[in-house]
């Protein structure tokens, strides 16, 4: 298990990735709806998680960690709607934020089931 404080900057590093990697993205009414909701959810992984790490009490802490994870699993799936509609992208760094959302969903996950 991570300690906290590596998950921390992992997802903000996430956040800061897919908000460059979103600056590559084309031009067009559909991608402007996808960057609004997929910026939205990457960063709101983070800071909900950062807020946990002040949590009042264990059940707000899990409660923001539950938070973390369903905008992670978010970020996820849009980003895998980006690799399915927008193939000239940049696929490297597509393909790394699709398997790092991936992996952050998993230990954030694990997170939770421990707080239950």
């Amino acid at each position: 298990v991570e300690k906290k404080n590596d998950l921390v900057e992992r997802l903000f590093e996430f956040a800061v990735r897919v908000i460059e990697f979103l600056k590559t993205l084309p031009y067009s009414p559909e991608n402007k709806t996808i960057r609004t909701q997929l910026s939205r959810a990457a960063c709101s992984s983070g800071a909900n998680y950062e807020e946990a790490q002040s949590g009042s009490s264990k059940a707000d802490f899990a409660n923001k960690v539950r938070i973390s994870l369903r905008e992670m699993r978010e970020s996820n799936y849009w980003l895998r709607i980006i690799k399915r509609i927008t193939p000239e992208v940049n696929g490297t760094e597509l393909d790394y934020l699709i398997t790092e959302s991936s992996e952050l969903k998993s230990i954030l996950g694990s997170i939770v089931q421990k707080t239950r």
